[in-house]
């Protein structure tokens, strides 16, 4: 038995546990800085973000957490995807690719412009899969980030 639901307060800290090892896989664990309270507020209290939880009788086996944005091109919301972790030991059974169906659901029924999420590029296994999607990658273009650091410095 699989399924997704919309992820309640109560799974905070397995959300935080499935970010954590996605941070592992990712060879980013020294850049997790939240914490579990800082999760639940921003998530569940100020709606800055949703999740969705894969679960395989029961038990929590992904998650993907994602964002509305605005495409001023579009003309329309865009649904991005910060993050899609499965279990190691769940992957190859489809459940990525579930969970990615429910994302394009919601996309739809929110009748955003379009999906949107960023690869590591060393990551050919992810790329694999998302172009076996049919998504596609967005030559030309290069992702900038603030950090917090750079945000302060900014707004000086």
């Amino acid at each position: 038995m699989f399924q997704i639901r919309k992820a309640n307060e109560k799974d905070t800290p397995l959300i935080f546990d499935l970010i954590r090892k996605l941070a592992v896989y990712e060879k980013m664990e020294n850049e997790v800085v939240t914490s579990v309270e800082e999760l639940r507020e921003n998530i569940f209290n100020q709606e800055y973000s949703h999740v969705i939880i894969a679960e395989e009788e029961g038990k929590p086996v992904g998650f993907a957490l994602y964002f509305f944005n605005f495409s001023t091109f579009v003309g329309k919301p865009g649904l991005y995807l910060e993050d899609l972790f499965v279990e190691p030991e769940y992957r190859g059974k489809g459940y990525g690719k579930k969970l990615f169906q429910e994302l394009a659901v919601i996309a739809r029924d929110r009748n955003c412009g379009r999906m949107e999420w960023s690869v590591l590029n060393w990551n050919t296994p992810a790329i694999d899969f998302y172009k076996a999607l049919g998504a596609n990658a967005m030559d030309g273009w290069s992702v900038y980030r603030l950090d917090q650091k750079g945000i302060n410095s900014l707004a000086k």
